[in-house]
């Protein structure tokens, strides 16, 4: 229809621009109030629009992270529990040495070295039961957690050999058979304790640093939605308000419009 098919009066033409105008913004207040935003696209407002975004890109990111973190700390907790059963065999060790020091059978001695084969190969097997999604810090592996979004930001936890070879476990020499032997191995277990302390204390302060760092993370994550949400946000008090006083204006515009047509009908009376 061309726009000068129909005629209308000023008056009419005016009220109906009003109802218009206040129509479109019914529309924009009820898209306020189902989504909960003012901002709903980059027309709303440009600047608001897309550094909201922003935030919440960088808040997305930073959420990555965070799951690689919890997994990293699952995998620090899977070596630290290794490491202290490993310690609890290796004490079980000590034990079996200083009573095959305090007796002179032999016979005794070959049986306390038996057990202590069967010791050495349980903390080998430990070892390698350690692993959390295919990385094993006591077999030699090393893990890295990213920390930032564009992983500028990481730690590397260095992994260790805690195999009865890697802690230096000889074997039972002529079975014990003489105190030398004995004495020997009771040595070898010392400094097998102190390397697993000294890694457990390590794996300590690693855990501690990715725990805190994830802390942060959730609250770098927090800071940024809570960021976006100030700048897209709508009061939904203030839009239920908007939307009563827009109805109203409606209704009297509705109103104004069927008054101003009663002119044009008054030529129906020369009838």
């Amino acid at each position: 229809m061309a726009v000068n098919d129909i005629s209308l009066t000023a008056g009419m033409r005016s009220n109906l621009l009003q109802l218009q105008g206040t129509s479109k913004l019914i529309d924009r207040t009820q898209e306020r109030l189902s989504t909960g935003k003012q901002v709903n696209s980059a027309l709303d407002n440009p600047t608001n629009f897309f550094a909201a975004q922003a935030h919440m890109n960088r808040a997305s990111d930073f959420a990555v992270r965070k799951d690689g973190m919890a997994e990293g700390i699952q995998t620090v907790k899977a070596s630290d529990a290794g490491i202290t059963a490993i310690s609890a065999l290796v004490d079980a060790a000590k034990g079996l040495a200083e009573a095959a020091l305090g007796t002179a059978s032999t016979v005794d001695r070959a049986s306390f070295a038996t057990q202590y084969a069967t010791i050495q190969a349980q903390v080998t097997s430990m070892a390698s039961d350690s692993g959390y999604r295919g990385t094993n810090l006591l077999n030699s592996q090393n893990l890295t957690v990213n920390f930032n979004e564009d992983a500028t930001a990481s730690l590397t936890v260095n992994g260790f050999n805690a195999t009865a070879t890697g802690l230096s476990m000889n074997n039972a020499t002529n079975s014990w058979a003489g105190s030398a032997d004995i004495t020997t191995t009771q040595s070898d277990l010392k400094k097998a304790s102190d390397q697993l302390r000294s890694q457990s204390k390590t794996l300590a302060n690693n855990l501690n640093i990715i725990s805190t760092r994830q802390n942060f993370t959730d609250n770098m994550i927090g800071t940024l939605q809570t960021g976006a949400d100030n700048l897209t946000l709508a009061d939904m008090n203030q839009e239920g308000a908007n939307m009563l006083m827009l109805q109203t204006r409606q209704n009297l515009g509705t109103t104004a419009l069927s008054l101003s047509s009663q002119a044009a009908q008054s030529v129906l009376r020369l009838f």
